[in-house]
């Protein structure tokens, strides 16, 4: 006579028969499914704990039960790196369709509940922190219900989340990448200015030509930077060449090193507006600047937009208006403080 099976063999050929879906269900969970898709994204167990508000210990806790459920490493170590296993491939592709449909069937449910209540994950480029806010900040005073989510980061990352349809909307200038899959809609002007300490003597100039840059020293943005394709691009099309002293990872520490006197650079008009009622910091009147480019709102097309992302999508194009009027009130600020240098220059 055959032998019975015994409940471990039996459950064995459950996994991995026809029904093993059941054994999945029954011994892993959507949050073990989450951070998996967190740490090969991240490509690191501190990282995806920090994000989702963990400790290590439990991520690695939950990603080794989740682990023995499907009976195979789904991580392994290179050097200081990690990365997955093809099992821990298979898992992750399996973990972005679900969480993917779940986001999906969020959507649908929250377009049920009009917008009254709901949710909008916007991620903004580090660059675009200046102007996301505000117009953020005002769309939430029409629709309080809303909770929102900003996600400032690089442009790689950026572009990451892009791809894995991390959030609604992203707020970036012009992308590289424009493709089929990718949405693209100017929204607001970006105009990108030269700066320079007030105590610079370019500071109370007027229509001072590109040529006249050629021996200052220029403090620019790190390669990838958009606002720094933009300035080399302008330079080569004079035939010119920049002398670059340092290069900065954030408008902030660029802004310091002007006033500290080590060089002049170029920045977004929109992070220059509290300095405008009359700081360190001046407009040099360059030929060719300012550079006028736009701000974009970027989204997938694999993705179908809930009713509150097109909603803010809506409100953002329609809020450009008051956008212009306050960096024209930055402009007629430094215009009027070099207005004043000028008046003081001998």
């Amino acid at each position: 006579m055959p032998q019975t099976p015994t409940r471990d063999a039996a459950e064995t050929r459950t996994s991995t028969g026809s029904n093993g879906s059941d054994y999945l269900i029954r011994h892993t969970t959507l949050r073990q499914l989450q951070l998996l898709e967190a740490i090969v994204r991240l490509g690191s167990f501190t990282r995806a704990a920090e994000e989702l508000f963990l400790t290590q210990p439990t991520v690695s806790m939950q990603i080794k039960k989740l682990s023995e459920a499907i009976g195979s490493p789904l991580f392994r170590q290179v050097g200081r790196a990690i990365e997955p296993t093809d099992a821990g491939r298979e898992v992750h592709a399996a973990c972005r369709d679900i969480l993917s449909t779940l986001s999906n069937l969020e959507i649908k449910l929250a377009d049920l509940k009009g917008l009254k209540r709901g949710r909008l994950r916007l991620g903004v480029l580090t660059t675009a922190k200046y102007v996301a806010p505000e117009i953020l900040g005002a769309f939430c005073q029409v629709y309080p219900g809303i909770d929102v989510s900003l996600k400032v980061t690089n442009r790689e990352n950026i572009l990451e989340r892009l791809m894995g349809h991390d959030d609604d909307l992203y707020v970036m200038g012009q992308p590289r990448e424009i493709n089929d899959q990718i949405q693209t809609i100017p929204f607001a002007p970006n105009p990108l200015v030269m700066v320079a300490s007030v105590e610079h003597p370019l500071a109370g100039r007027c229509a001072i030509p590109l040529s006249a840059l050629a021996d200052e020293n220029f403090i620019l943005r790190e390669p990838g930077s958009g606002i720094r394709d933009a300035v080399l691009a302008q330079f080569a099309a004079g035939g010119l060449v920049p002398r670059v002293r340092m290069q900065l990872g954030s408008n902030e520490a660029i802004k310091r090193a002007i006033v500290g006197g080590l060089g002049i650079a170029v920045l977004s008009l929109h992070s220059l507006t509290l300095e405008s009622g009359g700081g360190r910091l001046a407009l040099l009147d360059v030929e060719g600047f300012p550079i006028m480019r736009r701000w974009h709102l970027v989204y997938s097309r694999a993705r179908e937009l809930s009713l509150i992302a097109r909603t803010f999508l809506d409100f953002a194009i329609d809020y450009e208006p008051e956008i212009r009027a306050r960096l024209a009130e930055a402009e007629e600020n430094f215009a009027s403080l070099r207005d004043r240098l000028v008046a003081q220059s001998p």
